[in-house]
């Protein structure tokens, strides 16, 4: 058999700016106010349980979170951003204060122990109970 020729493949070309995404380019956008009220509606959020989820309804990695706890049976709160107002707001905050823009934030004792597999992970080594 002949060896095969290989095809040659056009380079992709960039994605122009007005194509990519409107969400995208709305977050990077937005400057977060850490004084204002989505700030410091957060900031005593964080401080009035020992449990804390910032979440959406539709995600995943929120609800494994919240079964994690659930399973513990400890209570938690949780607000769940997308059925906020000021959801973008809260989620830009919360991406400032930990790092990570991304559901869900769980804090534990005030403080950002993750997401929904850190808190999964937490939970199988035994150590989220030792937190609570």
């Amino acid at each position: 058999m002949p060896p095969k020729k290989s095809k040659s493949v056009p380079a992709r070309k960039p994605v122009p700016k007005k194509l990519k995404s409107v969400t995208a380019r709305k977050r990077s956008s937005v400057p977060v106010d850490m004084a204002g009220p989505a700030a410091k509606f957060v900031k005593d959020s964080i401080a009035k349980d020992t449990v804390v989820i910032f979440s959406k309804t539709y995600c995943p990695y929120c609800t494994m979170a919240k079964e994690v706890f659930q399973k513990l049976k400890k209570s938690f709160t949780a607000i769940e951003l997308d059925k906020r107002d000021d959801g973008d707001q809260i989620q830009g905050v919360l991406g400032e204060m930990t790092g990570a823009k991304t559901v869900p934030r769980v804090f534990i004792n005030g403080e950002c122990v993750g997401g929904g597999t850190d808190v999964k992970a937490l939970y199988e080594s035994g150590k989220l109970e030792k937190m609570l």
